[in-house]
């Protein structure tokens, strides 16, 4: 079977590197201080997949593992926009999500923000020019933060989400 033109030739994720103890440390106490200083609590996040290959997903679900432990940085997944403070949104913005992105940002309490997972969501990647898909997440909604990468690394989703904390930080 030939490989589709628009298909990229070979996608290679960051490589493995080794965690040092120290430095998970620090970027726990780091993120939990920052999300205590803006919110008072943990950081909730909720998950909405705008047509996605499944790539980013994968990564992110990895940060649940028992290599990077998620719950131990103060951050946690919940299962409705109305408890969440930050929309992590993966894939390509496609015209049949694209409702239901606006719905879950209007249903997000404020202070909220949103990130742009993977290059699908930032410009709508790979998909990009396809009838079905609008472009990246910013043609819904406004994004506070890009993470770019296909797919990005679970620790670069950590150093990400940190830095959201670190700017938003009063």
């Amino acid at each position: 079977m030939r490989r589709p033109a628009w298909l990229p030739a070979r996608v290679t994720p960051d490589p493995d590197v080794p965690v040092d103890g120290d430095t998970v440390n620090a970027l726990m106490a780091r993120l939990d201080a920052a999300a205590q200083t803006r919110l008072g609590r943990s950081l909730a996040l909720r998950h909405i997949d705008a047509g996605s290959c499944g790539g980013c997903e994968r990564e992110m679900r990895a940060l649940s593992g028992p290599l990077y432990q998620l719950e131990r940085f103060g951050l946690r997944f919940v299962e409705s926009p109305r408890h969440a403070d930050v929309l992590v949104v993966t894939g390509p913005m496609t015209r049949n999500m694209r409702l239901a992105l606006e719905q879950a940002w209007d249903a997000t309490p404020d202070p909220k923000w949103v990130v742009a997972l993977g290059d699908c969501a930032v410009d709508g990647g790979v998909f990009k020019g396809s009838y079905a898909v609008l472009g990246g997440t910013g043609n819904a909604v406004p994004i506070d933060l890009t993470i770019a990468g296909c797919p990005p690394s679970p620790a670069r989703i950590l150093a990400g989400l940190r830095a959201l904390l670190e700017a938003n930080a009063p």
